[in-house]
């Protein structure tokens, strides 16, 4: 009977070819480890992920809102506050806070 194709072993492993350039596990620096155990950075802002960066600048809002039960007293868009973080990413990306969405 013959042995699976594909079965390696020890044994008919192909020699590395170059044995000395074992890479070494990577440490983290004490500022790391800081902000990864705070969740803060050295200013005391939260740190986020990218993808959790953008959820939080959702949560930026514009609310259109009619005082009395009348349909035809005007709507008054109002923005919430922003956050100091949103405040931040857009100064960073030299944009100013959006008031409305696509022209709206």
């Amino acid at each position: 009977m013959r042995p699976p194709v594909g079965n390696l072993d020890d044994r008919s492993r192909p020699p590395r070819r170059h044995p000395e350039r074992r890479s070494t596990p990577a440490h983290r620096s004490p500022a790391a480890d800081r902000k990864a155990s705070r969740h803060t950075d050295d200013h005391d802002q939260p740190v986020r992920s990218f993808p959790a960066l953008l959820k939080h600048l959702a949560t930026l809002t514009r609310n259109d809102l009619r005082y009395g039960t009348d349909h035809t007293t005007p709507l008054v868009p109002t923005l919430a506050e922003p956050t100091p973080t949103q405040r931040h990413t857009f100064a960073l990306l030299n944009a100013p806070i959006p008031l409305t969405i696509n022209g709206k």
